[in-house]
């Protein structure tokens, strides 16, 4: 889906937009909720599932922490995978995933775990899918941006959460990533939610960021769920950007974006940078005059987050 969120849904106060589609918010919740207990049966699995999901759409890091825990899991000696549900918009995740590892797809994310457990993987870590209904995950991590948290709080389409915040008292991990703004206010509102549960915290790290030169200017692109989280980090690692041009969710870049990106740069006397999962999306468009930052994600107490899995998750 190519979603360029609305503006009014990461106000900090819901506006008078929001407002007005609030009654449809709640209709959708409703639907969702007497189709639940109407017509889903929830199947449970022999195989380790790991869920990482999000409330918020869009932009929360689900893939870079699926990587994470895989890494995690590998290390190890635990044989993992990914399970990523098809959509033709979403080659790049599927394409950055199968460059860290083994990827089950398929339309329905239950026949991907299925055909895992078929070639014996201990685990499977879902990238996405705390919503699918038809699933019951032996353990799941909530994702959010400390950039963004929760918007104006309220859910789609008057706001930009998946389902209300207040269902965090059902789960028992959330993930915090971004940069280490506003952790302390949101821990407390989490908190006030669900006591009981866990909060881990992650922050990107370029890897090749020594590639690049801090004298030069560059012009940043980018079509992902937080483009001023990938902002953020370039600014915060010194190089200097003279533009910055976000693109929705999953962008698929024409001739033409090319184009014009290659003008303005040249416009700015610029160098050109885009994130790695954007490089892979723009196919026959790859340039040497564009290149990507390769970013990891890095636990703030990840031996949290090891015992975490571990301990409570242990295969024989």
């Amino acid at each position: 889906m190519n979603l360029k969120k609305p503006k009014f849904w990461d106000y900090k106060k819901p506006n008078i937009y929001a407002y007005c589609l609030l009654p449809i918010a709640y209709l959708l919740q409703i639907l969702n909720f007497v189709k639940f207990k109407t017509n889903i049966k929830t199947k449970s699995f022999k195989i380790k599932t790991i869920c990482i999901g999000n409330i918020y759409i869009g932009g929360t890091g689900k893939t870079s922490l699926s990587i994470k825990i895989n890494e995690i899991l590998k290390a190890n000696n635990i044989k993992s995978c990914f399970i990523k549900k098809f959509y033709k918009d979403q080659i790049d995740e599927k394409k950055l995933l199968e460059s860290r590892g083994k990827v089950f797809s398929s339309i329905k994310r239950i026949n991907a775990i299925n055909q895992a457990e078929d070639e014996k993987f201990n685990v499977a870590i879902l990238d996405d899918g705390l919503q699918d209904q038809t699933l019951k995950c032996s353990m799941n991590f909530v994702c959010f941006n400390n950039i963004n948290w929760k918007g104006n709080g309220f859910t789609i389409p008057a706001g930009p959460l998946r389902e209300n915040i207040k269902n965090l008292k059902k789960y028992d991990h959330v993930f915090l990533n971004g940069n280490n703004d506003n952790l302390s206010n949101i821990k407390k509102e989490i908190l006030i939610i669900n006591p009981n549960i866990n909060i881990h915290i992650g922050v990107y790290e370029p890897t090749n960021i020594n590639k690049f030169d801090k004298n030069d200017q560059y012009l940043v692109f980018s079509g992902i769920g937080n483009h001023q989280t990938f902002v953020s980090m370039i600014k915060e690692n010194g190089l200097n950007i003279s533009k910055d041009i976000e693109f929705p969710d999953h962008y698929k870049y024409t001739n033409d974006d090319i184009n014009q990106i290659l003008n303005l740069a040249n416009i700015l006397n610029s160098k050109i940078i885009t994130t790695e999962k954007d490089y892979l999306r723009l196919e026959n468009n790859k340039t040497k005059k564009i290149d990507y930052i390769k970013s990891t994600l890095k636990i703030v107490d990840e031996n949290k987050l090891v015992n975490t899995i571990l301990d409570k998750y242990e295969v024989n």
